[in-house]
């Protein structure tokens, strides 16, 4: 496999995350079929593919909210697939999770659900280290004055962001991202993008993207993984993967 390159050309440095022969099967239904995938530090890589074809249950894999049958995931050091309850969320620490649905808790300010994470994870911080995290990421989006906003008087557009920045309060390393521009105006949904490299580049994170949003892979991957018959069928740039003849591959990007 040739070493993945940044959109600036320079080549990426040791794996952020290592999967190696990874099986999950749902009754008769194989999902994940010998697949395997490495994700570089300071990548994104979108990984494209059907509905159904097994990519949000891979990323719950990553995140151990599902158990594969068999293979490896290696984040750092760590195989997640072997980790006890508490040590699963020692590596969650440093992965962040932006659901499709926002999943914000409607009966908490904008500042109790960034506040939120810091509580779940016991991090040991003083009220003014919290109350400079939340400014911070609230900057980082755009919406330093929504703080004592509920969800409810939000746009679709600036859940989403808020979202965004619960999921960087931790300041992951890495960033699991589940179709992020679903349902999102096509203004709003090239602001996403944008965020998601700006965020990148100033927290050097690697991500996982799935989407759907073509304009979004475009826009935001440095690698494209396209998932089909539970493997790895296809790898490479969004340039690359565009010139191919392969029609398993042309018809997402026609």
């Amino acid at each position: 496999m040739k070493i993945p390159t940044g959109k600036t050309g320079t080549p990426m440095g040791e794996p952020a995350i290592v999967i190696e022969h990874l099986y999950k099967q749902f009754g008769n239904n194989i999902v994940l079929n010998d697949f395997n995938l490495t994700l570089q530090k300071e990548e994104n890589m979108v990984v494209l593919g059907k509905s159904g074809a097994g990519k949000s249950v891979l990323i719950k894999c990553i995140i151990g909210l599902l158990r594969p049958d068999k293979g490896k995931i290696i984040v750092g050091a760590d195989d997640v697939t072997k980790l006890t309850h508490e040590e699963l969320d020692r590596v969650r620490s440093k992965m962040g999770f932006l659901f499709q649905g926002n999943a914000l808790y409607d009966s908490m300010t904008v500042r109790e659900n960034l506040e939120f994470p810091l509580r779940r994870h016991w991090i040991d911080v003083t009220q003014k280290q919290v109350d400079d995290m939340v400014a911070e990421v609230l900057e980082n989006v755009g919406l330093a004055q929504t703080a004592d906003l509920m969800p409810a008087e939000l746009s679709g557009g600036m859940q989403k962001r808020i979202a965004l920045a619960r999921t960087m309060i931790l300041k992951p390393e890495i960033i699991l991202y589940d179709e992020p521009t679903t349902g999102l105006d096509p203004v709003t949904a090239r602001e996403i993008d944008k965020l998601i490299l700006s965020l990148q580049e100033k927290y050097h994170t690697s991500s996982i993207i799935i989407s759907h949003d073509m304009n979004c892979v475009k826009t935001t991957a440095d690698r494209v993984i396209l998932l089909l018959d539970g493997k790895c069928y296809a790898e490479g740039t969004y340039q690359e993967l565009e010139q191919s003849a392969d029609e398993n591959i042309k018809q997402f990007f026609e």
